[in-house]
């Protein structure tokens, strides 16, 4: 190869590599390198929807949030499993002419990123709040806070929306009567052998146990039909360990945790232990929780508490599931709405409503310590964040 040649191949590699390095579709995301989520938001003048930024896999470094979806308040997003889908509820206070928030559905674009609006459909309820998807990918599981109901919604083969096939609405209340004289679901979970899906409802201080058919697209109560915290709790959030023993929720009127045991053959979780998501001596004044999040190690679990603007860090027994408390980290800015652990264990990312912006913290593997990068962007009421896998 003469001089001239191989310079003409050096710049083409350079040029491939460049282009690698800043388009997830082009390969960075193949080669490690680069990491791609998602961020939910409340609209308005610093929102206009569903933000897409990509963060360097090795350093954490943000790039710039770019709009990828317009969607009215899509304040709670899901990924397909396939990666070819994202689902968003909307806080809107009437779809097609009935008083119900919606739930829309859209395609991602494999080369950019961007998402396409494929269809959208009724949450079933008003104040709709959360939104998953089962392993299958073929139903969203959704969580009407102001109407305490929860809501099946099957996923079509080209990723669109179904009529809804399953309703439950919520009944009872509990102690705390300002909070708590009607209910109010805020989460559900399929179960790791996707058998079953947990509901978090804060107004009753239940877990409601339903048995799940995904190829039906079903919700039946389960017997035990529930799991219970300390009345007044108000359980917000759940996330299952990775060996599917243990569950844990954050409560948000109690800024506290609990540990369940989880029984998988009877279907059953059992409370075996609550303990304050607040430092010792911390003002519990305006403050709750927000999100859990066990680490993919399985050996550390986070909650974010809101008003006191920290993310609480606990190890876990590998032996009975209990949590030890071991230590809390300022969130980098207000109301740490939500945060999340890339799937790599490496860095968690706290979305902070109040203060517009996403900050980024390593993790020290050791200790489950956050140490804060100095990797920071602005995305105005960011209030979710998914990563896509």
């Amino acid at each position: 190869m003469n001089s001239r040649c191989c310079f003409a191949w050096i710049a083409v590699c350079l040029m491939a590599g460049c282009a690698g390095a800043g388009d997830p579709g082009a390969g960075a995301n193949a080669e490690g390198k680069m990491m791609t989520f998602y961020v939910g938001t409340y609209t308005g003048p610093k929102s206009k929807g569903i933000y897409r930024v990509q963060m360097d896999a090795a350093s954490g470094a943000l790039s710039k949030p770019e709009l990828a979806g317009t969607l009215k308040d899509p304040s709670y997003l899901a990924l397909a499993p396939n990666g070819k889908g994202l689902y968003a509820i909307s806080e809107v206070n009437e779809f097609n002419g009935k008083k119900a928030g919606a739930v829309a559905a859209f395609s991602i674009d494999p080369a950019t990123g961007m998402l396409t609006l494929l269809n959208q459909q009724s949450a079933g309820g008003t104040g709709p709040c959360f939104i998953t998807l089962d392993a299958t990918g073929k139903n969203a599981l959704i969580a009407n806070y102001a109407g305490g109901s929860v809501e099946c919604v099957p996923v079509k083969a080209d990723g669109s929306l179904a009529e809804p096939s399953a309703f439950i609405q919520h009944t009872g209340s509990s102690v705390d009567q300002s909070r708590q004289k009607e209910p109010h679901a805020h989460s559900i979970y399929p179960s790791p052998d996707n058998q079953y899906a947990i509901a978090c409802d804060l107004g009753l201080d239940k877990l409601l146990i339903y048995k799940f058919d995904a190829t039906k697209g079903t919700l039946t109560p389960s017997n035990p039909a529930f799991g219970t915290v300390e009345p007044g709790q108000g359980p917000r959030h759940f996330a299952f360990h990775p060996s599917g023993k243990w569950g844990y929720d954050c409560n948000e009127m109690g800024l506290t945790a609990c540990a369940f045991t989880w029984d998988a053959a009877k279907a059953t979780l059992t409370n075996i232990q609550s303990i304050s998501t607040l430092a010792e001596g911390a003002s519990r004044k305006g403050a709750s929780t927000a999100e859990v999040v066990v680490h993919p190690s399985g050996k550390f679990l986070y909650v974010s508490n809101r008003g006191n603007d920290t993310i609480a860090i606990f190890t876990i027994d590998q032996a009975t599931g209990k949590l030890t408390a071991a230590g809390h980290t300022k969130s980098g800015g207000k109301t740490p709405r939500d945060f999340r652990v890339d799937p790599s264990g490496k860095f968690l990312l706290a979305a902070n409503q109040g203060s517009d912006n996403i900050v980024v913290f390593k993790i020290d593997p050791a200790t489950g310590g956050l140490t804060p990068t100095g990797s920071t962007v602005e995305v105005g009421s960011a209030c979710c964040i998914q990563f896509v896998k």
